[in-house]
Formats: structure tokens, sequence, C-alpha cells
């Protein structure tokens, strides 16, 4: 989840509307030109949407070096909160310059960047070659994931803090996002069609997680909500309690949703029967906005007391907490047999998943509001000092830093 320091129409084509612009980069040729290569094809270690997967699990595909190294790291215009992605060899992300920012994943050179009237805290959606991302201009983008042109966009009535989220259904791909205009809508990811919206009680601040032909997720409202993503009619609505707004994302693993909300609560709920199956109670009384990475034994998460979380899947019997100097409002990676996540403190670090020991750390030096995404053993993250990190295995030395990137001056 991206977060605002607040909380809780129709497609127009890029014909129309000269105003939002590729401002990219745009790969130019080494000749100076402006030709722009097909974006890499992707592969199944990716991280192409927010938690990794439509169930927004948060689980990497495998580990990260016991102690990472910074390998470079590329200053945007504004912090990033946004919670990067990475597809075929490119990372993608919003800041708050008002800009969707596409670098080499390998060495943080600039590829493109597209401009929007306001600042992004959403992380982005690439598939099927194209990135969707939406920006608090109250805008919703579908952008081309090779060079940044605008494919087409939406306007809604309000920001749009979190992710998007896709299905496949017959030869249509329908792509989902909330607004904080309190609506979840549904998308013709190739042409921009609007084809439902469907309407809840107060804002949508996380992404919606889609498993079954179905999304789930909460909002100010309180409530967890179910859609069909075809019909957009809604099949079951669970309240939570007066108070109980969830301000991150839904995981959906196996048919339970596991999610934290303002009641001070981390719950798991079966969707099929909407029943509490458990409920673990913040030991103090603190809300939880971070989004949970869902392991098969054991779940983690964040809270705004200060403390990182893990608790047993199948029952949520704590396990064990790490304390941290600031509030953890960014979703940690369970990636192997470590844990990997960002403190308001600045800090990022490194844990031991069976104990919650620490094993490594690195001070960023401003807060750490975006949350990871692991690939191939890389950890990349933004940061609110303006800048995206990669870390992963020490390399050699290279002749000078890439063109846009820099090495940090962070601390171990």
């Amino acid at each position: 989840m991206n977060l605002s320091s607040t909380l809780c129409t129709g497609l127009v084509l890029l014909a129309l509307a000269p105003a939002w612009r590729n401002q990219a980069t745009a790969a130019a040729s080494a000749d100076g030109g402006d030709a722009v290569d097909a974006a890499p094809t992707p592969s199944s270690a990716d991280w192409p949407i927010f938690r990794r997967d439509p169930g927004l699990g948060g689980l990497a595909d495998g580990p990260v070096p016991a102690e990472p190294e910074l390998l470079w790291s590329y200053e945007a215009g504004g912090a990033v909160t946004s919670s990067p992605v990475v597809s075929g060899g490119r990372v993608y992300f919003g800041a708050d310059d008002g800009k969707v920012h596409c670098v080499d994943a390998a060495t943080g050179t600039p590829v493109w960047a597209f401009e929007t009237d306001d600042m992004i805290e959403a992380p982005p959606l690439v598939l099927d070659g194209r990135v969707f991302i939406g920006s608090s201009d109250f805008l919703f983008y579908a952008l081309d994931a090779a060079s940044g042109e605008l494919l087409w966009k939406h306007q809604t009535d309000d920001r749009i803090l979190g992710g998007a989220n896709w299905m496949e259904h017959e030869d249509r791909t329908i792509v989902v996002v909330g607004s904080y205009d309190t609506h979840l809508y549904g998308f013709d990811a190739e042409s921009g069609e609007l084809l439902w919206s469907y309407a809840t009680e107060d804002r949508v601040n996380g992404t919606p997680a889609v498993a079954d032909g179905r999304a789930s997720f909460g909002g100010c409202d309180a409530v967890l909500h179910q859609v069909d993503l075809v019909t957009g009619e809604g099949l079951k609505s669970v309240a939570l309690g007066d108070g109980c707004h969830v301000a991150g994302s839904v995981a959906l693993v196996d048919g339970r949703a596991y999610f934290g909300h303002y009641g001070n609560q981390f719950v798991c709920i079966d969707v099929a029967t909407g029943e509490t199956i458990w409920s673990y109670d913040s030991p103090r009384r603190q809300a939880f906005f971070s989004s949970p990475s869902v392991g098969p034994d054991r779940i983690v998460f964040g809270g705004r007391d200060r403390m990182l979380h893990c608790v047993e899947r199948a029952t949520g019997t704590p396990l064990w907490t790490f304390k941290t100097r600031k509030m953890v409002d960014g979703s940690p990676v369970i990636a192997g047999d470590a844990v990997v996540f960002g403190s308001g403190s600045g800090r990022l670090h490194l844990l031991a998943l069976a104990d919650g020991s620490e094993r490594w750390s690195y001070d960023l030096g401003k807060a750490i509001l975006s949350s990871p995404a692991v690939v191939d053993g890389r950890i990349y993250v933004g940061c609110n000092d303006k800048r995206l990190y990669a870390f992963g295995a020490p390399r050699a030395a290279e002749a000078g830093a890439p063109k846009g990137s820099q090495q940090a001056e962070g601390t171990r």
C-alpha cells in the first residue's frame, strides 16, 4: 500500500489529450536519435504487480544475499513512496514529481518518464506490454511499457493511491483499480472501455486482490468487499466494525483474506463464508497500514506500533516481533528464509524469518514508505529522499556510475 498524508469521467484517447505527454528520455539510439527498443520479455521471476502476484501474497521467488550490497540508486524529482514493480529487466515506479519512471533494472539507467499533473503514490501494473497506473490528478493511465507513450486514460472523481490488478475472461483482459471517489472500476485493458464501476461508502485505498474471478478489497467504509470481475456486481460484504477502515491491501491466498485495519487488528477471513478464522490484536493497540507477506506457514506484516509482526498462518498465534524506531507502513517481503522491509526510520532491514533476528540493515536517511520488490535476489525499494535503490549480491566494480544513477551515501 502506498500512503497519503490523509487517509480516509470518461475515456479520453491520446489524440485528444496532448497535455499528458511522454517526457521520456526515450532510450535514445546511440547516434542521438529517438528510436525506442521494445520492452524485454518478462520472466516468471518478475514482480510486475504490487506484491508480485494477483493475490497480493508478497512472496519472493527466491532468497536474497545475506549482506546485500548497494548496486545503484536513481534520483527522481520527488519522494518515491510508490512501490516499484519489475518486468523484463526494467523497473517501473511513480514519484511525488508526478512522473512515472522506467529505468534499467541492472544499472538504474533511465529509459523513459511520463508526466502527470500530480504526485503518484500508486504502484504500477505491467501487463502485456502496457503499464497501468493511477495518479493523484484523478486519472488512471495506460502507457506503452517500451516507450512510455500514452495509450488511453480515464478520469475518476478523486485521487488514485492503490495499484491496479487484472483477470483474463474469454478474449478480454479486465483491469481493475480503486479510487478515493469510493468506486472500484473495471476496464478493458486494450481499449480502455469502462466495463463497470462498483460503489462503496467511502474511499478505496489499496490494491484489490484477485482470485477465482473476484476482487477482494477494503477501504475507509470498514468493509471487506468481494466483487465479480466480469459483471462488477457485489458478491459478499463483511462489516469489520466501527473505525476498522482498511488502509492497506488484502492478501488473497487459498480462499482466505489476510489484512490489517484501523481497529488495531490483523485478521484472517474465509472469503466464501465471511467468517473470521482468527484475529491478532496489536500489542500496543495501534493500527495496521502494511499489507502482509504470506508464506507457507507464517505471515509477516508491519504495524504503526513501530514493529514488524510474524504470526502462524493457520491460527494467528504470535511468533515474534521486531522493534524499529518508526512506524512500519510499507509492506514486507518473505524471500527464502529471510524477510526484507523498510521502516519510517529510513532503515532497510533484513531479518531471519525463523525468529526475527536481524541479519543486516542499511540506513537510507529518510523514511521508507515504499514496499520492496525482490527479483533474482535483488531488492528494489523507493525512499522519501527522492531515490529508488537497488541492492543485491556484490559485483565487480564498474568504470563509473551509469548515467542517471549514482551510489548512495547510506550506512550499514
